[in-house]
């Protein structure tokens, strides 16, 4: 746990000091803003080695952004796991996209999706996360034009793209060495491009549907998907 800490604080500072110029119109870092959040999930959940890693891209603006937790929908942080702290504001908000934290009442669906999923299959926070942990990618946020709309990192510049997937890829290669999976499961094809690239086959990576409300297929059952994508890779949920 310690060590996933100090890679997550050298990743949070390599990629505060990166420019992106004009490209995307606000970039947020949660885990400078929401440190202590972020502190916190990984101080209760990441220790443990032999589990299944999903990996997600980058943080959605009502999930992570607010909350400092992969895939952090309000309730879910709060309610489920437990995890309350202060959160601040990033410099230079986006007038659409403002972080009130664990205030924010907006729900990110795909959080809520994949955590509500976690908290119905196995009950409780510590049941599923001696089975699994949960990464993401990238720990920025993008954000594009007047409307703050989401911008994924792959979209961003070759240029202020390549420094940051090489911060990126260095942080989530260290956090396999210090999870050492059974299997990567990449939430969504970008991720388990990435993650596949970054394995060179010491560890088995498969794919999840991403449970994005954009997907036409999350949204005609995520649940029932993913389920049987991790049965068809090996990841038995029958005994939890």
């Amino acid at each position: 746990m310690s060590e996933l800490i100090a890679i997550t604080e050298r990743l949070r500072d390599r990629v505060d000091a990166l420019t992106f110029g004009d490209a995307p119109s606000a970039v947020y870092n949660p885990l400078r803003y929401a440190w202590s959040a972020h502190r916190q999930y990984l101080e209760r959940f990441g220790s443990g080695t032999g589990r299944t890693v999903l990996v997600g891209m980058n943080p959605g603006p009502f999930g992570m952004a607010q909350t400092g937790v992969p895939f952090g929908e309000v309730a879910s942080v709060r309610d489920w796991m437990g995890i309350r702290a202060e959160v601040s504001s990033p410099p230079n908000p986006h007038p659409k996209r403002p972080v009130l934290g664990f205030a924010c009442t907006r729900s990110e669906v795909s959080g809520r999706r994949l955590w509500g999923w976690a908290a119905q299959r196995f009950g409780t926070p510590e049941a599923f996360f001696e089975r699994f942990f949960v990464v993401n990618y990238c720990p920025l946020v993008f954000m594009e034009g007047p409307s703050g709309r989401n911008l994924v990192p792959e979209k961003l510049p070759a240029a202020v793209r390549a420094p940051l997937f090489e911060a990126c890829d260095e942080a989530l290669r260290a956090s396999f060495e210090a999870l050492q999976p059974t299997r990567i499961v990449g939430v969504g094809v970008f991720a388990e491009r990435q993650a596949k690239a970054l394995s060179q086959g010491q560890w088995p990576v498969g794919r999840v549907l991403h449970p994005s409300p954009a997907s036409p297929a999350a949204n005609r059952g995520w649940v029932e998907a993913a389920e049987r994508q991790f049965r068809e890779m090996g990841v038995h949920l029958e005994d939890a």
